[in-house]
């Protein structure tokens, strides 16, 4: 053993400054980084967003060509999908999962800082691609064939940025995989996890499974634009259709990628707020292994219109229809958890039981397009866009808030300010409603997707999408403002221990189920 003085220790294991982050193979400072850049990228694709919303407010083209408004919808997806909400969870993923299997680090520590370091060329090549001849690929962020095979320069940029973006989502993953069967503390079984180290798991799995096959996507649409293969040109007996089949074979996975560690951070939050052990957790595991097991067998629920076989359609209508019932496990078990709990209502709670209301509402809209003859009407109307909003902005989006205000006072040392939370919340939330619930009605009247102009029976609810939409926007920076004042300028009272008084065995890093007990003072023992 070599025996080192605490000086040599310190210097070793604190770099400052440039080599402190740019070298960085701490979990909690990777965890920062992917927190850093996703919020960013949330800002990015927002103002994207308000740049759409800002055409729509009435009818007529007020700003954009309609080619710049189908790039900037591009764009707003790939950032909001593969910049945002991914790397978000990631980041949560590196802060949380050592502490809470009692592991020191991430298996890969130099993996882990590669992977993180990877997407800000990614990002860069997104973002750049709308400086490009030609502009950014205006394909939807889905990138069908044929349109996809006739972009400019922009779509060749964005098919490589996504290939790092895969490559460091499979080496995040990896990482996470052997963290998690290999590093847990002593007498940690799978089944006394943490349940946002199970979604987690669960969810790493996914993405190994999936990524390649969107690799292997965009690559045949690379060589069908420049080396002569017909992979999806039917002139040369390739099919589109084809595209979308390999294409959804990578989403549908991918939209429970986005989902699975979000239902982690709500059991943890609701079960601390609630004062309770989380109710049915082996329900929950299994739930969540369910869920990602049927990801895999539904992908052509998106391809209802595409002149599918009737057996198809029935098979992957029912398969979808099944989906939910794991899902509605988990709401129950959420709900069970709450039941005659001692609920308190601090910002992360409410952003989780806003997160239940919210996800299961955009869930049962998802029931609905999941009826095939319902489908071909709703497909590519802004129903549909409503459904994927209510999902994925109130479902990941909001956990992403519940876990950031939750793990806040522990990242941070310091207390948020409780005040500006509640205000974010109940901004986010009017707002976010405000928005989409609108898009429901606009899609049941026939009002497509990605149109920059549009018919004046339409004009009213596009102009309150509109002013929710700004002000959703606009809610975000309190929550900037909120947590830059207790991470960097450490304002605020210093976080005590147990920053939630729960009870012991709801904290941040004890596992769930937790040993029993009644919350009364112990007997004595004699």
């Amino acid at each position: 053993m070599v025996n080192h003085t605490h000086t040599d220790e310190h210097h070793h294991d604190m770099p400052t400054g440039f080599k402190r982050w740019f070298m960085a193979t701490n979990h909690k400072d990777i965890g920062t980084l992917y927190l850093i850049f996703s919020f960013v990228m949330l800002l990015e694709g927002g103002i994207l967003a308000l740049m759409l919303r800002t055409e729509l407010f009435q009818p007529g083209l007020q700003f954009f060509k309609p080619e710049f408004f189908n790039q900037l919808t591009t764009m707003h997806g790939i950032i909001m999908v593969f910049g945002a909400i991914m790397p978000a969870f990631v980041g949560f993923a590196n802060w949380m999962i050592p502490l809470q299997i009692g592991a020191s680090d991430m298996a890969f520590a130099r993996m882990n800082n590669f992977s993180f370091w990877l997407m800000i060329p990614a990002a860069l090549m997104l973002s750049g691609s709308f400086f490009v001849e030609g502009g950014a690929t205006a394909a939807g962020w889905t990138l069908y064939a044929p349109l996809s095979i006739q972009m400019g320069k922009g779509m060749d940029i964005a098919i490589f940025a996504m290939h790092i973006l895969g490559a460091s989502s499979i080496m995040g993953a990896i990482n996470i995989i052997v963290t998690i069967l290999n590093m847990r503390a002593p007498g940690m079984t799978l089944m006394k996890m943490p349940m946002f180290c199970w979604t987690w798991l669960v969810t790493a799995y996914l993405l190994i499974a999936v990524m390649p096959v969107l690799a292997g996507a965009i690559t045949m649409i690379l060589t069908d634009r420049h080396f002569g293969t017909s992979f999806f040109n039917a002139a040369g007996g390739g099919d589109p259709v084809m595209y979308q089949h390999i294409f959804w074979f990578f989403g549908h996975p991918e939209v429970y990628i986005m989902i699975l560690p979000a239902f982690g951070i709500v059991s943890h939050v609701i079960s601390t707020f609630s004062r309770k052990q989380l109710f049915g957790y082996s329900s929950m595991v299994y739930a969540t292994s369910s869920i990602a097991i049927l990801s895999f067998i539904v992908w052509a629920h998106h391809m209802f219109a595409t002149g599918m076989p009737v057996t198809g359609q029935l098979f992957f209508m029912y398969a979808t229809m099944l989906i939910a019932v794991p899902t509605g496990v988990k709401i129950f078990n959420w709900l069970a958890t709450m039941w005659r709990g001692s609920m308190t209502f601090e910002t992360p709670m409410l952003f989780a039981v806003g997160f239940i209301f919210v996800f299961t509402f955009g869930g049962f809209t998802g029931i609905v397009c999941s009826i095939a003859p319902v489908d071909i009407q709703l497909q590519d109307t802004y129903y549909v866009v409503a459904h994927f909003h209510y999902v994925l902005v109130a479902g990941s989006l909001f956990s992403l808030f519940a876990g950031a205000y939750y793990w806040l006072p522990k990242w941070s040392g310091v207390m948020y300010d409780e005040k500006l939370g509640k205000l974010h919340f109940w901004s986010s939330m009017i707002s976010f409603n405000v928005t989409f619930f609108p898009m429901h009605f606009l899609g049941l009247a026939g009002m497509p997707r990605r149109y920059a102009d549009y018919a004046l029976q339409f004009a009213d609810f596009h102009a309150i999408a509109t002013i929710g939409a700004f002000w959703f926007g606009f809610s975000q920076l309190i929550f900037l403002w909120t947590a830059i004042k207790a991470w960097t300028f450490k304002k605020g009272i210093p976080a005590p221990a147990k920053p939630w008084e729960g009870a012991e065995g709801l904290e941040w890093t004890v596992p769930s189920p937790a040993p029993f007990h009644t919350f009364e003072v112990p007997p004595k023992v004699e």
